[in-house]
């Protein structure tokens, strides 16, 4: 058989899987159809967005893939098709720190996938104010950056906000330098989020060390100022660079290669357990000797993981603080629920802020 007919061959085969793949997809999407139709029989309110459901899915997509594709990009298919089966049932809303392009649209989509509309929002209080009018079905909003620290702002709207943490997603976080110039030695200003301009310090110091530093509310909002005005740049993402029509004068200036962002999904209901789970708390202790000892002596006692610890003023006081603790597990895990009793009994606060699946993609 020459080249060009085992060429012919293959693609035939490929127009016949693509066909099988086609009967399939809509046969999944017939399906999500007859679950909205059941559920809204039931119950007018009913939710529809399952994170628990969606995530269980995923992993058993990565845990049955044998390539060639690999296991985030054949999870990330699978992301697709499941969010537009989703948007048949009910198209969904979700509230993010915009403008257009900021790196929390790109987690919003990555975590929901395309079929969902993205509501950008000048800032993450509003965010929480969206979802909690239910203008939004839910939002997305950065917590924690792996060589800056926290977002100290989204901590802060936990101590007052009814919402509940429904999810998570970490994104890969890439810093271009963007511009209208060609050179970039004529840029005299650098606009970004002061988050990014953190995370790029050691590049802007050895190639821009001339230039001024402007913080700006996000990457998008840099974005569109440097689209402006030939004199200066932005450093914000690819996707920014589509929007607003700027050059890549230099990729990937972030300082650490493995730069990576953490966002939450913040909506109002609780989540059941999927097997992998993650549970936020806020923990307030008595000011005395030891207390904060005394506070997570019983996740130590149940053997249960604390993977992470932030503290936070309180707001009610001069040194007063409160602590933001993350736990493997959900709260409704036998001995996640024993630790989480007696833990309420030796705070002062203990707010659950949500059980939710660990990030998949």
């Amino acid at each position: 058989m020459s080249d060009d007919e085992q060429l012919k061959a293959i693609r035939n085969k490929i127009n016949s899987l693509d066909e099988q793949i086609q009967v399939l997809i809509s046969q999944r999407a017939a399906a999500a159809q007859e679950v909205a139709r059941i559920k809204l029989a039931a119950n007018s309110q009913a939710e529809f967005y399952r994170p628990e459901r969606e995530a269980d899915v995923l992993r058993k997509v990565k845990g049955r893939n044998q390539g060639p594709l690999g296991d985030e990009e054949i999870a990330r298919l699978f992301r697709e098709i499941m969010s537009a089966c989703l948007a048949l049932e009910e198209p969904m809303k979700i509230a993010f720190l915009g403008p257009s392009g900021t790196f929390t649209q790109a987690a919003a989509l990555k975590h929901f996938g395309h079929s969902v509309q993205t509501q950008s929002v000048g800032a993450i209080p509003e965010v929480f104010r969206d979802v909690a009018s239910g203008a939004c079905h839910y939002g997305v909003v950065p917590v924690e950056n792996s060589t800056e620290g926290v977002v100290t702002h989204t901590l802060d709207m936990f101590l007052s906000s009814p919402l509940k943490i429904c999810g998570e997603v970490s994104l890969r976080i890439n810093h271009h330098l963007l511009g209208v110039t060609k050179e970039i030695g004529q840029v005299q200003t650098v606009y970004s989020h002061q988050q990014s301009l953190a995370q790029c310090r050691g590049w802007l110091d050895r190639n821009l060390p001339q230039a001024k530093r402007v913080s700006v509310g996000s990457n998008a909002e840099a974005a569109k100022i440097a689209a402006t005005d030939p004199q200066s740049a932005a450093i914000a993402s690819e996707a920014a660079a589509e929007i607003y029509g700027l050059k890549i004068l230099s990729q990937s200036i972030e300082d650490e290669p493995g730069n990576t962002t953490r966002f939450l999904i913040i909506g109002k209901q609780d989540v059941p357990a999927c097997g992998v789970d993650k549970t936020s708390l806020l923990l307030a202790t008595r000011n005395i000797a030891g207390g904060l000892h005394q506070l997570l002596a019983p996740l130590a006692e149940h053997g249960v993981s604390m993977t992470r610890i932030e503290s936070r003023p309180s707001r009610r006081g001069n040194w007063e603080y409160v602590f933001f603790v993350d736990i493997d597990g959900h709260k409704d895990d036998a001995v996640v629920a024993q630790a989480l009793e007696n833990l309420k009994s030796k705070a002062q606060v203990c707010k659950i802020l949500g059980s939710y699946p660990k990030a998949v993609l």
